[in-house]
């Protein structure tokens, strides 16, 4: 049976939620992506690298374990997809051509890695760690360390060896980056000599695993839209401004009133002892412990939110919410709602 042919600048919102990913009209020739592909291929070329990783449409960015391929997220095929992608997830990874540079860079190198089985190396073990260690929900990074590069956000580099070698690669490869000169002193140069020497090595040979399996491709999934943003929406739940907004309206007040206050200005009288007394009994480090905080006075703020008189009670709800938040995170790596 012949797939129903969508036309994504005429289908409404409602039919386009309604249809699955592999009904969709997705093609990487004649789009913005394709000049981005090409530009991967020119750097890499320019660094007598002769293996260029395929690259297709997936539910994510993405190079699968050990498959010298790249998967881009199929959103990116089309501006309509990308306006729904940004009205639901409120941003779209890597929708703008520097953006999407950074992230195929970083993919390019999982590929590459896989391609020569560079993972299996002596050396690179020596330098990156254990590639078999297991990948876990999430991790915890040290902000101002000086031993892996900053490439994407959220220190990825400290994730796993594997991301460590990929980000690594990914400011190697980039034209721009003067890795010599903004990485000069830090241990993170070791890495992107080590790089240099590796792709060096490998210059004008050919792959020793030529093609992946595409896992995750787009044209296989049947998941409708509505049901795939439904899924993403709940992983990244924390990530929504209103994640914290049914307990916010618990524990402070809508009501103006004579004697009331705006959560944010009376909370940030108190900001530094709640963090310090929460940080000495939790023993999570401060800028955690701030940063959860100010997202929560910031959504404060937006919702007009009062504390009444007497005001100190509010320091003890704030302080036992925002535990059991840092706890949370402890010990699973996310907020998760409570």
């Amino acid at each position: 049976m012949d797939k129903v042919k969508i036309e994504l600048n005429k289908v409404s919102e409602e039919e386009l939620l309604n249809t699955k990913i592999c009904d969709l009209p997705l093609e990487i020739a004649g789009t913005w992506i394709e000049t981005c592909v090409h530009k991967l291929y020119d750097e890499l070329a320019k660094k007598n690298i002769k293996f260029l990783p395929e690259v297709y449409f997936a539910d994510e960015w993405l190079a699968p374990n050990k498959e010298p391929v790249v998967g881009i997220p199929f959103y990116l095929a089309h501006n309509r997809l990308m306006k729904l992608e940004d009205k639901i997830m409120l941003d779209v990874e890597g929708g703008n051509k520097r953006r999407c540079m950074m992230l195929l860079r970083h993919e390019a190198g999982h590929a590459i890695n896989y391609a020569y089985k560079l993972f299996k190396r002596k050396q690179w073990k020596g330098i990156f760690g254990d590639f078999s260690k297991e990948y876990k929900d999430s991790y915890k990074f040290r902000p101002y360390s000086k031993s892996f590069v900053r490439h994407l956000e959220d220190y990825y580099a400290q994730y796993h060896p594997d991301e460590d070698f990929a980000e690594t690669f990914a400011v190697w490869l980039d034209p721009l980056s003067a890795w010599r000169r903004k990485y000069s002193g830090w241990k993170a140069l070791e890495k992107l000599e080590y790089v240099d020497r590796l792709m060096s090595g490998i210059a004008n040979k050919d792959p020793l695993v030529a093609f992946g399996k595409k896992y995750w491709a787009a044209k296989t999934l049947k998941i409708k839209l509505k049901n795939y943003y439904k899924k993403r929406r709940e992983y990244v739940a924390e990530d929504f401004p209103d994640f914290h907004d049914e307990n916010l309206k618990k524990i402070f007040h809508m009501e103006k009133t004579i004697s009331s206050m705006p959560v944010h200005l009376f909370l940030n009288r108190h900001k530094k002892e709640i963090i310090s007394s929460i940080s000495l009994w939790s023993g999570e480090r401060k800028y955690v412990i701030s940063d959860i905080l100010s997202k929560i006075l910031k959504r404060a703020k937006e919702l007009e939110l009062f504390v009444q008189d007497p005001f100190e009670e509010y320091i003890l709800r704030v302080a036992v919410y925002l535990t059991a938040m840092v706890m949370n995170y402890r010990h699973t790596g996310k907020l998760k709602g409570i």
